[in-house]
């Protein structure tokens, strides 16, 4: 049966009120959470930007949540401070916690002063990330002169089951790249045709492991207000790559976002007052074949849609999963 798990969005809520969310998403009968990891956010309107490791800790301790994390190891984290994040994490908390490894965005990493560089030598070097962190996770002593430098590395704290390394993508080619070394899948709501072909593409190439979705979505009472709240907090994120992983500012994303129509807004985020309507987009995705489903409701207030989703969309997808 699928999991439905609660989304917590560092950069739009402040990590203590984003700690009570989950919190209370857990005694609404969500079974799951997920973390971003941004330095800044996509917006100066959602104006948070909390640092996930030092939360994690907090929000495995307060839950009983399996956690996982979406980071980009290789520029603003070196590979092997992000391996004893994750070992530290999977050390206290044993088989609650995986991490995803993408690429990332300048929009994060640019603050080290160092060039952002071409989409395929990232990729190279989230590779060679990769390789450094597992096998210090698997307690090698690691030296390593490449994309990223290493010098004699090792964790002295380890748990005894590494954790999964799940691959974030959101092409057919870059899923077919991820069934080279990752244990599992992650990648976010699109039109179902999308999904299927990702999911064909990992499988094919013989990608193992569970598959993960992000479903951002907006829900409110009455439609107007649901599609105000997508509208004010998340027409900034509905730009395809490669700009979504190049503008660097804030002030850049509010820039060429001001004159977004909603259509694109609705593109990216299933906004709808009618909770039906949210059970049958959800449907979709499970019968894709998704292990489990993060739910991302992109407003600041969390507390009515975790009591609402709770109550009366989980139930019902359950029965049906």
């Amino acid at each position: 049966m699928t999991v439905f798990g609660f989304h917590a969005s560092h950069e739009q809520i402040h990590p203590a009120r984003l700690l009570e969310a989950v919190i209370h998403a857990e005694s609404a009968g969500f079974d799951a959470a997920m973390s971003s990891d941004h330095f800044s956010p996509w917006s100066a309107r959602q104006g948070q930007s909390g640092f996930a490791w030092s939360w994690l800790g907090a929000a495995l301790q307060a839950t009983d949540l399996p956690f996982g994390v979406v980071n980009a190891p290789g520029q603003r984290y070196h590979p092997a401070i992000i391996a004893q994040a994750i070992g530290t994490l999977a050390a206290m908390y044993p088989g609650r916690f995986w991490a995803a490894l993408g690429t990332g965005e300048a929009s994060n990493e640019h603050i080290t002063g160092e060039v952002w560089p071409r989409k395929d030598i990232r990729t190279a070097r989230l590779r060679e990330c990769v390789d450094v962190i597992r096998a210090l996770l698997a307690g090698e002593e690691v030296s390593h002169d490449g994309l990223v430098t290493v010098d004699r590395a090792k964790l002295w704290t380890r748990p005894e089951q590494p954790p999964a390394l799940i691959g974030a993508a959101v092409s057919e080619a870059t899923a077919r790249w991820c069934a080279e070394w990752a244990d599992g899948l992650i990648t976010v709501n699109a039109p179902t045709e999308h999904l299927r072909r990702m999911i064909d593409a990992y499988r094919d190439a013989g990608g193992r492991g569970p598959l993960h979705l992000q479903v951002h979505v907006s829900w409110a009472p009455a439609q107007a207000e649901a599609e105000a709240i997508a509208y004010e907090q998340w027409r900034s994120n509905v730009f395809a790559p490669p700009v979504c992983w190049d503008l660097e500012m804030t002030d850049h994303f509010d820039t060429v976002s001001e004159d977004v129509p909603m259509s694109k807004v609705t593109d990216t985020v299933n906004v709808s007052a009618d909770l039906g309507r949210h059970v049958g987009w959800l449907e979709e995705y499970v019968g894709l074949g998704f292990d489990q489903i993060a739910l991302h409701h992109v407003g600041q207030e969390q507390r009515a849609f975790i009591d609402t989703f709770g109550e009366q969309v989980l139930p019902k997808l359950r029965t049906t999963g």
